[in-house]
């Protein structure tokens, strides 16, 4: 009988421990799920990236192979973006001028051969130019020899061309045409240059001042990020979650 109450006492005891130990766990639930926000993170002290210092050659490199891109390289693609826009205005340029000369080239070398009775195989650029400034080949190799320069004198029947007054003009004026699309490509080319210089000059100019921000960044000292979440499924949690981050 002297048991009866000792197993009771002991009995009430475990009850009130297992009470007060699923009251604790249920509180402890709600307070963590009402710290954490949305993103399941306890704590957020500041989360910093690491950068590292960018290389001014490679800024060289990257702009010279193609403008903008060494700016986008050193994290600066607001200017940048406006070499790369020139660099493919000069290249639609340049395509056109090609291929607006080729076809004119292609033009007076047919009109040559229909109108002045031109063979047109093996004829260098040299001879297409001569045959619009006279008009046949006998005024011109009678000018050579006057000018007792033999070596530049034609074969007759191999380079034989004979113009009217008219058509000779209307040659010459597709000519230069060609000609003049043709060395527009030397400005292109000299503004494709000018444009990878002036890119190449800006990205270096970004890397100096990203790679100064960075420094002024490292001087601040060492910055931390602690998060804590709580992994959990059916409003029940089943996991912790830490993460720790570091950055000079």
């Amino acid at each position: 009988m002297k048991k009866i109450p000792l197993l009771f006492l002991l009995f009430s005891i475990t009850l009130f421990s297992q009470s007060i130990s699923s009251s604790k766990i249920l509180n402890l639930r709600n307070e963590v799920s009402n710290s954490f926000n949305n993103s399941g993170n306890l704590s957020s002290i500041r989360s910093i990236q690491v950068y590292e210092k960018k290389n001014a050659g490679i800024a060289i490199i990257y702009s010279l192979l193609l403008p903008g891109m060494g700016e986008l390289y050193a994290g600066s693609y607001s200017s940048g973006k406006y070499f790369t826009i020139a660099e493919g205005a000069l290249w639609a340029t340049y395509i056109g001028f090609n291929a607006y000369g080729n076809w004119q080239q292609d033009n007076y070398k047919s009109f040559a051969a229909s109108n002045a009775g031109v063979n047109t195989n093996n004829k260098n650029s040299d001879y297409y130019a001569n045959i619009g400034l006279y008009l046949n080949i006998n005024d011109y190799n009678n000018v050579q020899a006057f000018d007792r320069n033999f070596t530049a004198m034609y074969n007759s029947q191999q380079y034989y061309w004979n113009w009217s007054s008219q058509d000779r003009k209307t040659y010459r004026s597709m000519w230069l045409s060609s000609e003049n699309s043709f060395n527009n490509l030397r400005f292109v080319v000299g503004a494709m240059i000018l444009n990878r210089i002036i890119s190449a000059i800006n990205a270096v100019r970004l890397v100096a001042r990203y790679n100064k921000s960075v420094d002024e960044s490292a001087n601040k000292g060492l910055d931390w990020n602690l998060s804590v979440g709580i992994l959990n499924q059916f409003n029940i949690p089943n996991g912790l979650s830490v993460n720790f981050q570091t950055q000079f």
